[in-house]
């Protein structure tokens, strides 16, 4: 065991979300400790492929959104779907209006840079063999050493240790086997970026990284075979060709793999002081690519709860984890699941019936904005309790501040902002920035970029808040 201070949280998993919320917790002071069963490598393999608006506002309240992009990357304006419509992500609200490809391992390489210089501590080769609860204290078990802290967060994926540990049940179902995915050099490529088709018994997804490779995401219902069998390109052209009609000229692939698509979601994303995240909470099909971010955004959500309840703040705030975060996890288990049914559809009547409801509905204003909404992440709020104003747990766009600067710029370093108080409430964790927007409504915003309060300008009433919500 170290001499050194025991953590307050220990998190399992060295993913994006484990990193994300490392980051944010060093930041706020909180002594922090990563356990990682791999070695100290990022993989250069990634089946995540897109970070969505969201997280990019996410990415933006910490200082990180400029870092992510100096990587390059294309700027996808819209999805298109099936051939038929495309969502405009162009039209978002949002310094993102976009959708960046960028590997998982660039958002990895960001997000461990900050927490490292934030002072979390990793610990690599260190798979968690249990987890024990005894009162208000959690001790994970690795190989060689035991490891005490208030809170444990499991971010340590599909087949997460700490989920067994505590017993948690994983329900759902096997939706497809068999699915390719490949990073591929294109002779033809398509003329839009991203390409979506199914048909034929067979779908593929075809998108720009914005160099020289292209993200493929392939299923042939009459090529099934078991994850851990070898795959050849031929076995992703034919995809494609069945899909599209041609396989773009695929050559000189840099990773191919081949995994099944799950749809689970645990019950509870908190038991006793563990807390399950990412992954390890939910899985789904990656249509849509929303399940990278939907990790990201289950740290953001909770890494300023830990840290305000462990500086004071009222410990029932943590219990607004599961209730915030669960329905937005079942949500992208509907609509990443729609997405892929419709695609693998053998019935080419069905198909055809599918796709035409869908593109016919998705012309709808109304049905399109809350689709984008839905998969950029901008439309997902978390609604209010009784007698809160109706903005509370709406997102908050980024305004422009009477200072010069912007609300997500207010936000860093873990803060609240209040916004458009005459009293002053400037702390280490909260800020005074004036607002810009005219429409006379106090507010205090969230770490995570979301309205906590809102209301007439009431300083007793912002004070009350940030004594139970900020610690």
């Amino acid at each position: 065991m170290s001499a050194d201070p025991q953590p307050e949280v220990v998190i399992v998993g060295a993913g994006p979300t484990g990193l994300l919320l490392a980051g944010d917790l060093a930041e706020a002071g909180v002594r922090v400790l990563v356990l990682e069963r791999r070695g100290a490598e990022i993989s250069n393999l990634s089946r995540a492929f897109g970070v969505h608006a969201r997280t990019m506002e996410e990415f933006d309240a910490r200082g990180l959104a400029e870092e992510l992009l100096d990587f390059g990357g294309a700027r996808l304006p819209g999805i298109r779907l099936f051939n038929r419509v495309t969502l405009h992500l162009a039209d978002l609200e949002t310094r993102f209006p976009y959708l960046l490809m960028t590997p998982q391992y660039n958002v990895e390489k960001v997000l461990l840079r900050r927490a490292l210089d934030a002072g979390a501590e990793i610990r690599y080769d260190s798979p968690v063999t249990g987890v024990e609860q005894d009162g208000g204290a959690v001790t994970v078990h690795t190989g060689s050493e035991s490891v005490t802290a208030s809170y444990v967060v499991g971010a340590d994926g599909v087949g997460s240790a700490v989920r067994r540990a505590i017993g948690m049940p994983y329900p759902g179902e096997s939706v497809l086997k068999s699915i390719m995915l490949a990073d591929v050099q294109l002779t033809d490529p398509p003329a839009e970026s991203p390409a979506i088709q199914g048909v034929n018994g067979a779908f593929c997804f075809v998108a720009t990284f914005g160099d020289e490779y292209w993200r493929i995401f392939a299923w042939n219902s009459a090529d099934q075979k078991s994850d851990d069998e070898p795959i050849e390109l031929d076995e992703v052209r034919e995809a494609a060709r069945l899909a599209f009609g041609t396989d773009f000229g695929m050559h000189s692939p840099r990773w191919l793999s081949r995994f099944h698509s799950d749809e689970r979601q645990v019950p509870e994303y908190r038991s006793g002081n563990v807390f399950l995240a990412g992954d390890a909470a939910h899985c789904h099909s990656p249509a849509g690519g929303q399940g990278m971010n939907t990790g990201l955004q289950d740290a953001a959500n909770l890494s300023w709860k830990l840290a305000a309840v462990l500086r004071g703040a009222d410990p029932a705030l943590l219990d607004t984890y599961h209730s915030e975060r669960h329905p937005v996890g079942k949500a992208v288990l509907r609509s990443s699941g729609a997405i892929i049914r419709l695609a693998a559809e053998r019935s080419k009547l069905k198909a055809a019936i599918g796709g035409l409801a869908a593109a016919t509905a998705l012309h709808i204003k109304p049905i399109e904005a809350k689709a984008m909404g839905m998969i950029s992440g901008v439309g997902i709020h978390y609604g209010h309790g009784k007698g809160e104003d109706a903005l509370v747990g709406h997102r908050a766009n980024d305004i422009a501040l009477a200072d010069g600067t912007r609300l997500y710029e207010a936000l860093r370093g873990g803060r609240f902002v209040v916004l458009d108080s005459a009293e002053s409430f400037a702390g280490d964790f909260t800020a005074d920035a004036a607002s810009a927007a005219p429409d006379g409504e106090a507010k205090v915003i969230r770490p995570d970029g979301y309205v906590g309060w809102a209301g007439e300008d009431d300083p007793a009433a912002i004070r009350s808040y940030l004594k139970h919500r900020a610690g």
